[in-house]
Order: C-alpha cells, then structure tokens, then sequence
C-alpha cells in the first residue's frame, strides 16, 4: 500500500457510516492521483444474482453525466447508419465491422449498440463481446431501431447497471473535477434508482452497504439510510 494512501486512510473513521455528501466532500478533498479521478459507488444488495427473479439490471441517464466520453459502435445499415453517424458514433458497420471485431481484434468502443436485423451478425461475436459485457441488448436499449436516439444517450451519460455474482452494484458517478453538488446530485439519481428497481422476491433488508471511491483513494462506508437532501 503506498505512503499516500495510508495517509489518506488515517482521515477516515473506518467504523463510521458517512452522510454521502460528507463522504463525497472528503473523498474531493484528499490528495489524488495527478489525473482526474473517477468518483465511484458500490452498493451492495440482498439479492441471489442465480435466480432470475433477482437479478436487478438497468439503465439510466445520470442528471450529470459521467465525464466519460463513451466510444459508441453500431452495427446498422442503409439509413438507420447514416442515423448512427449523423448521431456521433465512433464507428458504424455490418458484416466488415464485425470481420474487424473477429479477425483484427477491434475493440475500440466502450458501448455497442445495433439493430434487430444485425443480430444474427452481432450473434457471430458472442465470445468476444460478452465476456467484455459489450454485447448488444433489448434491455439495456442497445438493440433498438431507433439508434440515433441511443448514440445521442449514450453520449450525454446514459449508463448501465447490473448486479454482479457477489449482489454488488458497481457504477461511475462522475470525476473528481466535479463540484460536490453535481456528485452528491449523481449519487442520490443512482441510489434512488437501484431502489425503484428492487425485485419483488427480495424480502427484508434489501440495501445491505454503500461505499463511495475515488479510482485511486480509500473507501468511505456511507449510510445506506440517508434519504435525498
């Protein structure tokens, strides 16, 4: 563990639970790395990702966006990919798209995004986009007609989540350049939203623990039962 971390740690009641907006300020305030950090939740929740009745996935526009610009790939032809570029996606294609993601191992996109009709196409790439979780799906509107309206959320902040085997929610709720209000803003968007998507199998408690980092800081554990400023 290196001298600033630890140093930083020293600042942090480990045993407390932090309001966000506190958590979040002191996260800002520590010393960081020299590039621009990103702010990030992790949620963890009382859910059995095995059952289907469990698995809690989605996708939102975060008020504030990222600060990430997203790479959009789409795989779309005819008009829908003139759409796709008229919309500002990195790279548009069929079939030579999908040769270039095969064959020369072109992974230079962080969304991927296509028409119905381009799923069997799509399909071809199973084992290389799914392990990657870049694969195209209804659920998450990445397989959609409408693919101008999906580059153009994408590009302003739309993000995906999706609990993993452990029941953690890992999501980015912007930079660390952000002001705390834009942060704070963020984070309550998110919380209130893995909320709204509680399973109606999950009985009890279902929030079990929140923390808040930064890419290269300490963990702050913050209280799952601070509502909305």
């Amino acid at each position: 563990m290196g001298k600033r971390l630890l140093e930083q740690k020293q600042r942090i009641d480990s045993e407390r639970l932090y309001p966000p907006r506190e958590a979040i300020e002191l996260l800002k305030a520590l010393d960081g790395a020299k590039f621009d950090e990103s702010f990030e939740v992790h949620m963890h929740l009382n859910v059995d990702p095995r059952k289907a009745d469990q698995l809690v996935r989605g996708t939102m526009m975060l008020p504030n966006g990222t600060g990430k610009s997203q790479r959009v790939a789409v795989f779309a032809v005819g008009e829908k990919a003139v759409e796709a570029e008229n919309a500002g996606a990195d790279v548009v294609g069929s079939d030579d798209l999908a040769a270039r993601v095969q064959n020369d191992n072109f992974m230079d996109f962080d969304v991927a995004v296509a028409t119905p009709d381009q799923m069997a196409t799509v399909g071809r790439l199973g084992q290389i986009l799914g392990p990657r979780g870049l694969m195209p799906n209804p659920k998450s509107g990445t397989v959609t007609m409408d693919v101008a309206k999906a580059v153009e959320e994408i590009k302003r902040g739309k993000i995906e989540y999706r609990v993993d085997r452990y029941g953690i929610i890992h999501g980015i709720i912007g930079k660390k350049s952000f002001d705390a209000d834009s942060l704070v803003q963020n984070y309550f968007s998110l919380r209130d939203e893995l909320v709204r998507a509680r399973p109606s199998a999950v009985k009890g408690r279902y929030v079990k623990s929140i923390t808040v980092t930064t890419t290269m800081g300490p963990a702050i554990k913050v209280d799952p039962s601070v509502e909305r400023e």
